[in-house]
Order: C-alpha cells, then structure tokens, then sequence
C-alpha cells in the first residue's frame, strides 16, 4: 500500500520546483536559447518524478521509467537543436537545460524520500549555477593551469594519502601516528593554501594590511622578511611595513590557538588568554603604527611583493614536513626523558628558531606524553617568543636597521611578555 506524503512535503517539493523554474525562465528569457522546461514544467516534471518513486520506493521501477522516458526526449531534443547557433554564433543548447529537466524530475523522489535540507541544498545549488554562470566563466579565465594543478595536489594530500595512513603507532618512541603526522599537514597546509588565494585573487589583498594578515596565517616570519626588505627599498612604505610586521604577528598568535584547537580543545583552553592576550596587543600596536605613521598621499598600491612565493602545497615541501614533524616527536620525547619538562622548554626556545608549526602541533597532538597542558602551552608560548626573536633579528637586518626599528623592539616585547605568561602558566 502506498504511503501518503505529508504536505509538507508536498508544499516543499512544489515551492521548490516552482523556485527552480522561476530561475530558469528568468535566465533564459534574456537569451532565444531554445529550451524545454520552465516555472510551468519543472512542478509537472517533480511531481511526476515523486508520483513514481510512491509507486514503488524499494525497486524504482517505475520512476526509472519515467527517467527513461525524459532523457529519450531530451536527447531527441537537444540532437534537432545541438546544431543550431544563435546571433552570436554559439549554440542554442547546452547540457544545461537538459540536467536542469533531470533535476527537476529527481527533486520529486528527492523532496519525498530524503530530509528537506538535501533537496533545499540541492536546488538551491543548481539555481546558483545557473545564475552564476557569467561570474564563473570569468573565474575560468581568470584561474591558470598551474592553479588547477595546485588544488589537485590539495586533493592528494587529503583525499588519498590521508585515508590510506595508518591510525597506530608504528615506533615506541613516539605515540604519533603516520595519520596524526599527516593530518597535522593538512591543517597547516590549509591554512596556508586559504590565505594564498585569498593573496592571488583578492585584489584587496594585494595590498596594505591585508597582505600582512594573511601573511601571517601563511607565515609570519617570511611576511616580515618582505615588509622589512620593502621598508628598506620603499621609504613611502616604512610605515605600513612596520604596522604590517607587528600585524602578521599578532595574525600569528591566533593561527597558533586555531591550529591546536583542532587537535586538543583542553590545551586550547589553556592557551587562550594568553594567546588572545598577545595578539590583541599586537594588533593594537598595529593600529596606532598604521594610523599614527599613515600618509594619504604615499598608501600603497597593488603590486607589493608577497610573502606567497611559490606554491604552498607542493609535495615535496609537505614530505619534508611531515618528516620534520616526526623528527620533532622522537627529539621530544627524548628531552622530556632525559631532562623532563626543562628539556622541552629549551627545545621549545631552539625550535622558535626555525618552523614552530611541528612542535606545536606535536604537543597538541600528545607526541610528548607525561606533560601536563600547563607545561604545553608554556613550550609553545616559549617557541612563539623565540621566533619573535628571531623575526625581529631579520626586521632589523633586512631592512638595514632604523626603518623597521621600532618594530624589532615591540617583536621584542611580545616575546617576552609571552615568556612572562608562560611563567604564569607553569607555576
């Protein structure tokens, strides 16, 4: 016996067939495309499409019937017409408005037998496709090969490799997992590949306080290293170059808090106010630099350099990580052993010198056991000042000096108020 539908489902599948023809018709009607469906067809083609998913939802029979029977008219259709150009010498047809007619049968079975935010999300997603048909024609042209390549690499690193890593430990000397290893490289990763096309397609980004921002969910340390070369070659840009160092920073600090919430909330919990506390700092000495220093008559154009310098997925680099990532849990847990949570705080001071992201993410990730969250977070904050130090050594040295001076000083600081806290923390 055939089982009802409710009406509200019935109203959800009319509303939304009915949504879905309006955008159609609206579309088309600029164009003398030649297309079947419209704000009449597309109910009549959903609710025939649900009608025959009721007669039988446990085989589809009937509805895949129906289905046979729609795309034997389409493609009758679209074969008449496929040759046929309009004034501007494209096609009158494309396979759009014939999987526009198949949705708008699937969305009958799709609104009566799934939860309504499936056929909603579904519809809404054609509808906005469609629309945006001119826009995203435009990013096509806009995106190069080499882009396409660098999201492909994206998809490696998380969709194949990812997966396929062991969940255990493969060594005693590390609680670490091959997937903890490389799960910890895609969340850095996509940070850096968010704030990269953010940079490359983002006009605004190109220029000012942006690019620090970002830089600094990129890299901190390699954003200073541009803005101080920038300050040097530039002396209209002095200003905002030293705003954008202290900016980049501050930028730091919270990518740190977001990056080791993903892998332990409780050690997050513990470094949120001094993380948030830092940074706020740094971005209100940002402020007054940027507003005390601006000159409206010398703010910068498009063009800066960027702290992107290539592509940050290559797979190269990411093996690199990752191998520098389990080098880092193994010297660790060596040093916790050895000389127990001394050893991981002078660690932490050395380790500030190079790329802090692997022994952040190794503590985060319990790849030294033993410690508590107190002792944690006050070895990244220990990493974090470190690299301030280090960064403001290359404020001073690539910008020749006084014109990233007052910068260097308020990195110095930072770093030792974030010592301060890690003294807090610890007891």
């Amino acid at each position: 016996m055939i089982e009802a539908p409710s009406v509200t489902r019935i109203a959800l599948l009319l509303g939304l067939s009915l949504f879905l023809g309006l955008a159609f018709e609206d579309f088309f009607a600029r164009t003398d495309t030649k297309r079947p469906g419209g704000i009449r067809t597309f109910p009549m083609l959903a609710f025939a499409g649900g009608v025959l998913y009721l007669f039988d939802p446990h085989y589809f029979i009937p509805f895949t019937g129906g289905l046979v029977v729609l795309g034997a008219l389409l493609t009758i259709f679209y074969r008449q017409h496929v040759g046929e150009n309009n004034v501007e010498g494209e096609p009158h047809v494309g396979l759009v408005i014939p999987a526009l007619n198949v949705h708008a049968y699937l969305l009958g079975a799709i609104a009566l037998a799934l939860p309504p935010w499936v056929a909603v999300t579904f519809t809404v997603t054609a509808v906005l496709l469609l629309t945006g048909r001119e826009r995203l024609h435009a990013l096509a042209r806009r995106v190069e090969l080499k882009e396409i390549v660098t999201a492909g690499e994206f998809l490696i690193l998380t969709g194949i490799i990812l997966p396929l890593l062991p969940d255990e430990p493969v060594t005693t000397w590390t609680t670490i997992t091959p997937r903890h290893a490389w799960l910890a490289l895609v969340v850095v990763c996509t940070l850096s590949y968010a704030s990269y096309l953010a940079q490359r397609y983002w006009a605004a980004a190109a220029r000012g306080l942006w690019m620090a921002a970002l830089g600094g969910l990129y890299s901190s340390t390699a954003t200073t290293v541009v803005l101080a070369h920038q300050a040097k070659t530039e002396p209209s840009m002095v200003s905002t170059a030293q705003a954008g160092i202290t900016l980049a920073t501050a930028i730091m600090y919270l990518r740190i808090l977001v990056v080791v919430a993903v892998f332990n909330l409780p050690l997050a919990r513990t470094l949120a106010l001094p993380l948030v506390g830092l940074s706020l700092a740094g971005l209100v000495v940002c402020g007054l630099q940027y507003w005390l220093g601006r000159n409206p008559e010398t703010e910068p154009k498009s063009g800066q350099m960027s702290p992107f310098g290539g592509n940050p997925l290559q797979l190269g680099p990411a093996a690199v990580f990752a191998i520098l990532f389990v080098a880092v849990s193994f010297v660790s847990n060596w040093a916790k052993t050895e000389f127990g949570a001394s050893g991981i705080y002078a660690l932490a001071a050395i380790v500030g010198v190079t790329d802090i992201d692997p022994f952040v993410l190794n503590l985060a990730q319990g790849g030294t056991t033993g410690m508590s969250n107190s002792a944690l977070a006050a070895a990244i904050l220990i990493a974090a000042s470190s690299n301030n130090i280090l960064k403001a050594a290359y404020a001073v040295f690539f910008a020749g000096g006084r014109a990233t001076a007052v910068s260097a000083i308020i990195l110095v600081l930072l770093a030792a108020a974030g010592v301060a806290a890690a003294a807090a923390i610890s007891g």
